[in-house]
């Protein structure tokens, strides 16, 4: 180990917020369902739990699927409880133009895979639970760090199951210091189109799937138009759809005997499921009509509720004052992509987004945040924590 090594994890285990997130991003947490081999959750959890312990709280660390870790950290205090939340996975690293591991922050930025999306933000949340933990008014305090969110988030699902408690939620995405109260779900539908084989020179025996197929992606067209013209939301906009991807055929001198689509629907917060898939259903259903030899079926493969918090909630409006106290400039936004949030409004918790960083900068080849914003972040969580003590 370098004394450099030794300084940065020295002053972590402080609680300094800059050396955490450069402690963190030194420590692999690629999840292996994303990228065979990823380190996954052990190592990092280990680490979280060991400075938390070693600041007063109780934490332990939790297996909630084979190989997959949570955090789970409480602090006894006076007042409602508040859980401070951040994902401990990363996507992979392969085509990373900056060193993934490891380095310094230079000229005010951190760069590696995680310091965005989420290790600045799991920093300033660590961070201000470090200065809760020394004393001074303070609300009870979970702080709860998740597997797998880069995937199908099993350790936010598994944290909501087990009945965790707590009146009220940050999640510390990245989002560029503005509270987000609200986010859009998604509905994935696969299309599954059914033709039949032939010879290409005899179109009297062949049904083209990749023909309709490709038919029906256009009359979703005039679906996303449809959703362009409803009511838009405040913060989020309108809802949308994509083709994700196509698959189909065999050959160029064969009809295709079948062809799918994978499909994505982003809803607004108190959109049904259900009424989205017989949306898809319905365009389907006309084109039908007009096409006797289609033959197809839709399928929902996999769903995530929006939701939002009130923009006049104590959560929304305790955040924003918070941030005019210490200094830093405050906004509401919407976050357009899914989150684990949405897991805690579904449990009754309210949780709104608000972390250092911009999305922009997730997942991408040389992934950079300023250490400014987990700094200014962490004062603001803490902030907001002892504004709830007591009350």
């Amino acid at each position: 180990m370098h004394d450099g090594d030794r300084e940065v994890l020295s002053a972590a285990r402080a609680g300094d917020p800059v050396a955490l997130a450069q402690a963190l991003v030194g420590v692999p947490s690629v999840n292996p369902t994303l990228a065979p081999g990823g380190a996954g959750e052990a190592e990092i959890a280990s680490v979280c739990a060991d400075w938390l312990q070693g600041w007063g709280l109780e934490a332990r660390v939790v297996e909630v699927a084979s190989g997959r870790y949570n955090v789970l950290a409480t602090l006894p205090g006076d007042g409602p409880t508040l859980l401070l939340n951040g994902h401990l996975d990363t996507v992979g690293v392969e085509g990373m133009t900056v060193p993934p591991f490891g380095g310094p922050p230079q000229r005010g930025v951190l760069r590696g895979r995680g310091a965005c999306d989420m290790k600045g933000g799991i920093a300033a949340l660590l961070a201000a639970a470090a200065r809760l933990a020394r004393g001074g008014p303070r609300p009870g305090l979970v702080v709860a760090l998740t597997a797998d969110e880069e995937h199908a988030s099993l350790g936010m699902d598994a944290l909501v199951r087990s009945g965790v408690g707590a009146d009220l939620a940050v999640v510390c995405e990245p989002t560029s210091l503005s509270v987000m109260p609200a986010h859009k779900g998604f509905v994935w539908v696969r299309a599954r189109f059914r033709g039949r084989a032939a010879h290409g020179s005899r179109p009297d025996l062949g049904v083209d799937a990749i023909r309709h197929a490709g038919l029906y992606l256009a009359a979703l067209d005039g679906y996303a138009e449809e959703l362009g013209a409803r009511s838009r939301h405040a913060l989020l906009g309108h809802a949308s759809l994509h083709a994700g991807t196509i698959r189909g055929g065999s050959a160029e001198s064969v009809y295709p005997e079948a062809c799918e689509l994978l499909l994505e629907r982003r809803t607004l917060p108190g959109e049904r499921t259900s009424e989205v898939v017989a949306e898809f259903q319905s365009v389907l259903d006309r084109l039908a009509g007009g096409e006797p030899s289609l033959s197809a079926t839709l399928e929902m493969t996999l769903d995530r509720p929006g939701t939002e918090v009130p923009v006049p909630s104590r959560l929304v409006q305790g955040l924003l004052e918070a941030a005019e106290i210490v200094g830093v400039p405050a906004s509401v936004a919407g976050m357009t992509a899914w989150v684990d949030a949405a897991f805690l409004n579904e449990a009754g918790i309210p949780a709104v987004c608000y972390g250092p960083g911009d999305i922009a900068q997730a997942h991408c080849a040389d992934e950079w945040i300023e250490v400014r914003e987990i700094e200014a972040c962490a004062d603001v969580l803490e902030r907001f924590a002892r504004s709830l003590a007591g009350s």
